[in-house]
Parts: C-alpha cells; sequence; structure tokens
C-alpha cells in the first residue's frame, strides 16, 4: 500500500538502510515487490502463512549479524531514534529487546539475537506459533514507549492510512 507516495516498506527500509548492510524481508506472496527493498528475501517454510514467528526464523536462519531488528514493514513512521534505543537497550547477552508501549509488549518492534535461533526453533516444533510468547521466555529487556508513540503506528488496512 502507498502512503505518502512510495509504498509503506519504502519508509522502512529508507530508515533501516543506515543501520545495516544485511535487511532481510519476510514475505510470503509478491517477492517481486519486495526485493528492490531487501538484501536477502525469506519465507517461511509452511504455505499456510502460520505468522511472524516463522519469518523470523526463517530471518534468524540467514542473518549475517549477531541480531535482527524486526518490524513491521506497515509501520512507516519508525525512525532512527527508536533503531537507536533499541540498540542501546541490548544489555543483557543473549535476551532480546522488545518495544514495550503502555505496558504491552510489541514483538514486532524488536531486536532478537542470532543465538536463541535454536531455542526458537525447538519452541516452534514443540507448537508455538507466538512470537510474543516465544521472546517471553527469553525475558526481553523493555524499550519503554508512550501508548500513543506515532512511530509505533502500523497501517494494515487502507482506512488507517488517512
Amino acid at each position: 500500500m502507498p502512503w505518502q507516495g512510495k509504498p509503506l516498506i519504502a519508509h522502512v527500509q529508507a530508515t533501516v538502510r543506515p543501520f545495516s548492510d544485511d535487511l532481510i524481508v519476510s514475505c510470503n506472496r509478491n517477492a517481486n515487490r519486495y526485493r528492490a527493498y531487501a538484501d536477502q528475501l525469506v519465507e517461511d517454510p509452511q504455505k499456510d502463512f502460520p505468522g511472524p514467528l516463522a519469518g523470523v526464523l526463517a530471518g534468524l536462519a540467514v542473518a549475517r549479524h549477531p541480531w535482527i531488528l524486526v518490524l513491521a514493514c506497515d509501520a512507516p513512521k519508525i525512525d532512527a531514534a527508536l533503531i537507536e534505543a533499541m540498540l542501546a537497550a541490548r544489555t543483557a547477552p543473549g535476551r532480546p529487546v522488545m518495544v514495550q508501549q503502555a505496558g504491552q509488549w510489541q514483538p514486532m518492534f524488536s531486536l532478537i539475537p542470532k543465538t536463541l535461533l535454536a531455542n526458537l526453533q525447538h519452541a516452534w516444533s514443540q507448537g508455538e506459533r507466538s512470537l510474543l510468547r516465544a521472546l517471553l521466555q527469553h525475558r526481553p529487556q523493555a524499550l519503554a514507549c508512550a501508548s500513543d508513540d506515532p512511530r509505533l503506528s502500523n497501517f494494515n488496512t487502507p482506512e488507517r492510512l488517512e
């Protein structure tokens, strides 16, 4: 979906690009649309769209760096300050960082160490499908954000774009 004349993912990519030379986009359809915005495209091994945890697992499996930044591509208002704050919040090795908005965890705004790949794969093999529940097992470090923080707005319907 376009917003301010560009696809939503273009806004996210422009913000994230200065932080990484390994942008991984998890997409299960429309790969040609996303290819221009990624260094690597991954898709879930399951074709029934099992959710964000599957995409995170696919991304962790190919990541070239020790941490992955997980962001929804329908959240175009993220900014460098949010990413910098997430990076600065990495104070405990092996523990993810996750945004907490007004006390609610937001797993689609998280930093996950690659060292958790095996544990998250095990959770998946045991039937876990929730990214939030899987990350909570690893005592995430919270990055507190206000309930009205516009950077966390996601535009997953055309009505939200207005």
